[in-house]
């Protein structure tokens, strides 16, 4: 292994693949994006975006993002064994804007020793991601250091703030965990323990809100969305299916 992979590795595992999430610039995609299906087409923003990628994490196997039709509904099929990657999309909302994002998910299952604010454990079987631009002059010394390594090793800088939206299996709706390597990703727990598994489910979150209850902070632009099923650390086997994707402007947003 030559340097630059050892320290792709490296990053790979001591960044967590939520810090990696938030960068493109990792390597081709592992598969062809699914940006011409019905999916896509319904997943929309304000103005117009770049397509959906399928984004790979270096070191890590790819989980599987194919078109589905699920129960009448249009979906990707998400499928990780050990594995994460995941569907990625820039888009630019600034923060006047912002209004809510709409998803929705079905989990047959959920990953039985996840742990989000574990280092060793932190999988999920759906993730939705936002991805804030902002003033990284207020990074920590810790946070300022991992971007200079992320700029060195993809190219891009570390997003300012990562927001996700999570199924937990051990921490209450409305938790937010804090990743356990930067402070600069934080988890909105929409969903705990198995009651709602294997049906659809739908949401619509005003982002300003969860943004400013996850950061303490008001939210910059929006600058990427992404959803991700990951499983590579507890080496287990997950399925889910996702809904289309959509941020909605704000009432009155030109």
């Amino acid at each position: 292994m030559d340097g630059s992979c050892t320290r792709r590795a490296w990053l790979a595992a001591s960044g967590g693949t939520a810090l990696l999430a938030g960068c493109s610039s990792l390597g081709p995609p592992p598969e062809p994006a699914v940006d011409a299906s019905p999916w896509a087409a319904q997943s929309a923003g304000p103005g117009s975006s770049p397509p959906w990628r399928h984004q790979a994490f270096p070191g890590k196997a790819p989980t599987r993002f194919t078109y589905a039709r699920e129960e009448g509904r249009h979906a990707v099929s998400a499928t990780a064994s050990s594995s994460a990657s995941m569907l990625r999309r820039r888009l630019r909302v600034e923060p006047a804007e912002l209004g809510s994002v709409v998803f929705s998910w079905k989990v047959p299952a959920l990953i039985a020793d996840a742990d989000m604010a574990s280092r060793e454990n932190d999988d999920s079987p759906v993730r939705v991601m936002l991805v804030f631009d902002g003033d990284r002059s207020r990074f920590s010394p810790r946070d300022a250091m991992l971007s200079e390594l992320m700029r060195a090793l993809t190219g891009e800088e570390m997003p300012y703030a990562t927001l996700m939206y999570s199924w937990c299996s051990r921490r209450e709706a409305g938790t937010v965990v804090t990743n356990a390597r930067t402070s600069r990703v934080r988890t909105l727990v929409v969903e705990s323990g198995p009651q709602k598994l294997n049906r659809w489910l739908d949401y619509r979150r005003n982002v300003r809100a969860d943004f400013e209850r996850a950061f303490g902070e008001p939210p910059g632009a929006l600058v990427g969305v992404g959803i991700m099923s990951d499983s590579d650390n507890t080496r287990s086997l997950v399925r889910a299916w996702y809904g289309p994707l959509r941020i909605v402007a704000a009432a009155g947003a030109q």
